[in-house]
């Protein structure tokens, strides 16, 4: 049960990752010619969390990777 949640949590972070990543580069595309989309946030912010949310990403696969390694002979 816990490996699926972890599985589905690693997949999710990812694409709200992904998804962050994206808003990041058009935000920013957006600001060039003097417009914004999201107001309050700045690009760069957006990417940081973008990051955090991919280094959650990797903790969730190195744990999944020690679990399928541990129960391998």
């Amino acid at each position: 049960m816990i490996g699926k949640l972890s599985s589905f949590m690693s997949r999710v972070l990812f694409l709200v990752a992904f998804f962050l990543a994206g808003v990041a580069i058009w935000e920013r595309l957006a600001n060039v010619f003097g417009f914004t989309m999201l107001g309050g946030y700045a690009p760069s912010r957006l990417l940081d969390y973008a990051g955090v949310a991919v280094l959650f990403v990797i903790a969730l696969q190195v744990r999944e990777i020690k679990e399928v390694k541990k129960g391998a002979p």
